[in-house]
């Protein structure tokens, strides 16, 4: 019998939302689920800090979960490394990107490019960060944070496409080999499109956090009243 995988996409800060879907994955499928992240734990939400912490806390506690890299993850550490340049770092701290929410939740309110803001955050916060990985695979999925370049083998991806593609890859109806299983791109509701399924609804701008569990191809989301097949 195939094992259940649980996904969840994008967290952006909403550490509410994150501890109410573990509750339910708990619920439906025990202590030892197997869980994905989808990536973008930090921004636009209120506790950034302690999304990360949940994270490194269950992981270090042997729970078997896969926290892979997001767009926003990799500018909050570009940003702590010092990697980001002047005019990025205003860009993260624009109200739309949310990287001042982010380090609000490290008690940094008043944040500049040459401040000593960096400190605050844990070393443990920024191992965590450099060590995600880009992609999680089963014999049937292939999940990452945004998406993958159409045409290209997967074995070839790279991680600026992996973290922020969208276009050709949101067009493109072809089979990948396996069903793709993305955040990044807002939808309404989760979507299936038959070579790949959307499972970021908007959480960053304070919607409900969504949950998927999958068994090879087949997709379910798993709501307060039970799993609803997610069809293409």
């Amino acid at each position: 019998m195939t094992e259940a995988l649980y996904v969840i996409p994008d967290i952006h800060g909403y550490r509410t939302e994150l501890d109410r879907v573990l509750a339910r994955v708990a619920q439906n499928g025990g202590a030892d689920a197997r869980i994905v992240f989808l990536g973008d734990y930090s921004d636009r939400g209120p506790d950034s800090r302690g999304v990360l912490q949940t994270l490194i806390d269950g992981i270090a506690a042997g729970r078997n979960w896969t926290a892979l890299r997001g767009n926003h993850d990799q500018m909050f550490l570009d940003a702590l490394e010092g990697r980001m340049e002047p005019e990025r770092f205003q860009w993260w701290m624009q109200g739309n990107l949310g990287g001042r929410e982010t380090l609000a939740s490290y008690g940094v309110y008043k944040p500049t490019y040459e401040g000593d803001w960096r400190e605050k955050v844990p070393g443990l916060h920024r191992q965590f960060l450099s060590t995600l990985p880009y992609t999680f695979e089963t014999d049937d999925l292939f999940l990452c944070h945004a998406g993958i370049s159409p045409g290209t083998p997967l074995e070839r991806q790279v991680p600026e496409d992996l973290m922020w593609i969208r276009e050709p890859f949101l067009y493109d109806d072809r089979d990948h080999g396996k069903l793709v299983v993305h955040g990044h791109t807002p939808v309404d509701a989760p979507e299936h499109h038959g070579n790949r399924v959307a499972l970021d609804c908007g959480t960053g701008w304070g919607r409900p956090l969504q949950l998927a569990v999958f068994e090879g191809r087949e997709a379910w989301t798993l709501t307060e009243d039970g799993p609803v097949p997610l069809l293409p």
